[in-house]
């Protein structure tokens, strides 16, 4: 538990895999929140902890099965207001003496209108149903529905498979909702959240301020007077982590550039750079491309490639640790959607999407520990971070870059020539959107070669070159994202520059799938 001084508000996790969300529309009010899976929330802690107001967030498992999971008793005995979201409505209602009933006809899955209930509206719903539509869009993931509602609970709204949609106790400040407030798709969620937390009496003092004081305190006691080595990629995440770190310790930390060979044009020396002229932070680049090329040859299986990757960047760091006299931690600019992606709320066998060689237990022969001061971020609070570090605007905006770099952007195999036409493309693609000015407004852009050849004709000759496709997207925080709707006349221009300016492709794609179904990257 972090040591600080704000008053808090307790997530109580049930395993939805949008928890953190309402960690994140929390923050962006500037309330101090901390998730914890509901394993660990005893009374004993809820006493330590003390929260101003407790959220129940929404999970898999059905409160109809002996033995789900809930909340202690003294969570509904601390007199504080507490808001039960999905899951966590449902364990309220059964809790408190309500109902819960399988889904069938009722379930709901995606867009969902709300509409208000009679009767005078309470503060919660201050700023919701004035549209003059008199509802409310929100977003539905649910099979089980509130059949009963608990003593106390009067219903504030309804939608056609939830006529619990919004219920309160208004005397115990006790509020359930059968949507999801915290995602993209309910658009006045925030607005629903801002009104409990300003019920519960939070002042609205976290700030990234506060939190750069409070992890610099903590990376302070957690090295001590230790040396720290820092995974430097370049990208914004281990950048913002790098200075971060090295503002808590100084000279204790020594960032380590692994150049894979894999980078975008001109990366490499961007990185040395910065770092080494701007910062001053003490840097060993670490040119590795033959190595890591070397090892990815012949592999196409994406999964394998980002398992060699991980493997080899762990090789790597070990064997520079070993020149670093007193190194006993690693940094890694480790952020959630990467945990998200990788670990399941169990602990248990879930399904893979993808692995990230960020994440989790290094091996023990290598002897160091793990500093992550931005494991419980997402992107747009590193960079909102980074802004609080000084961190030049042209550098914080730079769209986000995998850990694994080109080679997930190589579907099949990876051969030096791919990579060589993959840099050039990704580089007149970047350049179009700075000319049109649309830069700012995507999350991420790149250019992926496809692993086949198609037929040509380049004057009055045949080709037989490389397909590409082109990939931009918009998204609030990478967990869910749309493509980006460029016009027809900018993919016609990007698509003559590219065949005109890259030797070795001759047709070029857009990728319109969102995410999901498809994830950002290829691979």
């Amino acid at each position: 538990m972090t040591t600080q001084t704000h008053d808090r508000l307790l997530i109580i996790d049930f395993g939805s895999q949008v928890t953190q969300l309402i960690a994140r529309r929390l923050r962006e009010l500037k309330t101090y929140c901390e998730i914890h899976p509901y394993q660990n929330v005893t009374e004993a802690f809820i006493a330590d902890f003390a929260p101003r107001a407790v959220i129940l967030s929404g999970g898999p498992d059905s409160v109809t099965r002996p033995g789900s999971p809930r909340p202690p008793q003294a969570v509904y005995d601390l007199g504080v207001p507490i808001l039960g979201i999905c899951y966590g409505q449902q364990v309220m209602m059964q809790d408190l003496g309500g109902r819960v009933e399988a889904g069938d006809t009722t379930a709901e899955f995606g867009r969902a209108w709300v509409t208000p209930a009679e009767g005078p509206r309470p503060d919660i719903l201050n700023g919701w149903f004035l549209d003059g539509s008199g509802r409310e869009q929100v977003w539905m993931s649910h099979g089980d529905h509130v059949s009963a509602l608990a003593p106390g609970f009067e219903v504030l709204g309804t939608s056609p498979g939830a006529p619990f949609a919004i219920t309160a106790d208004l005397a115990r400040r006790f509020y359930a909702v059968q949507f999801h407030p915290e995602v993209h798709h309910t658009p006045n969620g925030k607005t629903l959240l801002q009104n409990f937390i300003h019920d519960a009496g939070f002042t609205g003092d976290w700030t990234m301020g506060a939190y750069r004081a409070e992890a610099i305190a903590k990376i302070r006691a957690q090295v001590g007077d230790k040396r720290v080595i820092c995974g430097l990629s370049g990208g914004v995440d281990s950048s913002v982590a790098a200075v971060l770190i090295h503002e808590a310790i100084g000279d204790q930390l020594t960032c380590v550039f692994v150049d894979h060979g894999l980078l975008r044009q001109g990366e490499a020396e961007e990185v040395v750079t910065m770092f080494r002229d701007h910062y001053n932070i003490p840097l060993i680049h670490a040119d590795e491309a033959e190595l890591f090329l070397g090892e990815l040859d012949g592999v196409s299986d994406p999964e394998t490639k980002r398992k060699t990757i991980g493997k080899l960047f762990i090789d790597v760091f070990q064997r520079h640790a070993g020149e670093i006299e007193g190194a006993e931690f690693l940094a890694q600019g480790t952020l959630y959607p990467d945990v998200i992606e990788s670990v399941s709320f169990s602990g248990g066998p879930s399904v893979t999407i993808k692995s990230h060689h960020n994440v989790g237990g290094l091996p023990d022969k290598m002897g160091l520990k793990l500093v992550e001061p931005l494991r419980e971020l997402f992107k747009d609070e590193v960079r909102a971070l980074g802004r609080e570090l000084g961190l030049p605007d042209s550098f914080i905006g730079r769209h986000p870059f995998p850990g694994p770099g080109l080679a997930i952007r190589c579907p099949g195999e990876i051969t030096r020539e791919k990579l060589e036409i993959l840099r050039k493309a990704d580089a007149v693609f970047i350049d179009q959107i700075r000319k049109h000015g649309l830069y700012d407004e995507i999350w991420q852009a790149f250019v992926a070669i496809l692993p086949v050849r198609t037929v040509g004709v380049m004057g009055d000759g045949r080709t037989y070159d490389f397909a590409c496709a082109l990939r931009a997207v918009t998204s609030v925080d990478g967990m869910t994202a749309d493509y980006y709707p460029f016009s027809h006349d900018f993919l016609g221009e990007t698509a003559t520059r590219l065949i005109n300016e890259v030797r070795g492709i001759n047709r070029v794609t857009y990728d319109v799938t969102s995410k999901p179904p498809g994830t950002i990257e290829w691979e």
